[in-house]
C-alpha cells in the first residue's frame, strides 16, 4: 500500500457518543409520554433531525434544538417552559458527559503515529468536537484535526487538498459505511470499516460492499494488521 496518512473519525470510533444520544432520547420521550408513545416521539424525532441537518448539521445543539422543534410540534404548543427547559437541561448533560474511550484506541494510535501522518476526520459542532478531543487525551497524537459539516466525496477531496497527498495515500477508519468508507473508496482511497455496536439510523448502509481497498474489522486493533509491518 502506498498510504502515508490515516485518518480516523471520533465519535463511535475513538470514543462512545451514540450511547448518550439513545439515553437522552429515552428521558426526552419520558417526558412527552402523556402526548405519544415513546416509539411514536422517536420517530417524530428523527423526522426533525433530518429535515434540520441542513441548517443545524450535526451534534448535541442540533439534537436539542431538534428536541425543543419536536416537543413544541406534538404538544401542539401546549408545553410548559419547566419541560422546555428540562430539554435543554438534558442537552447541557450531554455536552458534559466524560470521554469513554473505545478499547485499543490509545495503542492503535500509538503504534501507527511511529510511521504515518494520523488526522481526525470528524462531523459534529465545532466547539464540541474541540472540547472532547482535548478532553481525550489523543490531541498529541495527531497532524491535523479537520471537523467537517458532511463528509461527502468534494469533503474529503478538500482534506485531500490540505493535506497535499494523493487518493491513494489516504487511509479513513471510522464506524460508518455511509459517511467514513464509501465517500473516500469512491475517491479511490483506502476504507477500514470498525462497526460500532449501535449506530445511528442516518449513518446506515444496506448493500454489501466489495471494492480492493476496503476492509472490515471487527476491532480497531486490527487496523494494525493491515498497515503496520512487524504486525
Amino acid at each position: 500500500m502506498s498510504i502515508t496518512v490515516i485518518a480516523f473519525d471520533a465519535d463511535d470510533t475513538l470514543w462512545a457518543n451514540e450511547p448518550f444520544f439513545l439515553e437522552t432520547e429515552q428521558k426526552f420521550c419520558g417526558l412527552l409520554e402523556d402526548y405519544l408513545p415513546h416509539h411514536s416521539i422517536s420517530q417524530e424525532l428523527y423526522k426533525t433531525q433530518i429535515d434540520n441537518i441542513s441548517l443545524y448539521g450535526y451534534g448535541v445543539k442540533s439534537f436539542i434544538l431538534s428536541m425543543v422543534e419536536t416537543a413544541l410540534r406534538i404538544s401542539e404548543n401546549t408545553l410548559g417552559m419547566a419541560v422546555i427547559e428540562k430539554i435543554i437541561a438534558l442537552g447541557k448533560e450531554m455536552l458534559e458527559k466524560p470521554i469513554e474511550l473505545l478499547d485499543d484506541v490509545e495503542h492503535v494510535l500509538q503504534s501507527l503515529s511511529v510511521h504515518y501522518r494520523l488526522v481526525v476526520a470528524t462531523k459534529g459542532d465545532l466547539l464540541d468536537q474541540e472540547r472532547k478531543l482535548r478532553k481525550s487525551g489523543l490531541e498529541h497524537y495527531f497532524h491535523h484535526i479537520e471537523i467537517m459539516s458532511e463528509k461527502k466525496e468534494a469533503d474529503y477531496q478538500k482534506l485531500l487538498k490540505h493535506l497535499d497527498i494523493l487518493p491513494n495515500e489516504f487511509a479513513m477508519v471510522g464506524n460508518s459505511l455511509k459517511s467514513d468508507v464509501l465517500p473516500v473508496l469512491a475517491l479511490g482511497g483506502h476504507g477500514f470499516h470498525v462497526p460500532f455496536h449501535t449506530t445511528w439510523a442516518y449513518e446506515t448502509v444496506e448493500h454489501h460492499i466489495e471494492h480492493e481497498n476496503f476492509r472490515e474489522l471487527k476491532k480497531i486493533r486490527e487496523v494494525l494488521v493491515h498497515l503496520v509491518p512487524e504486525h
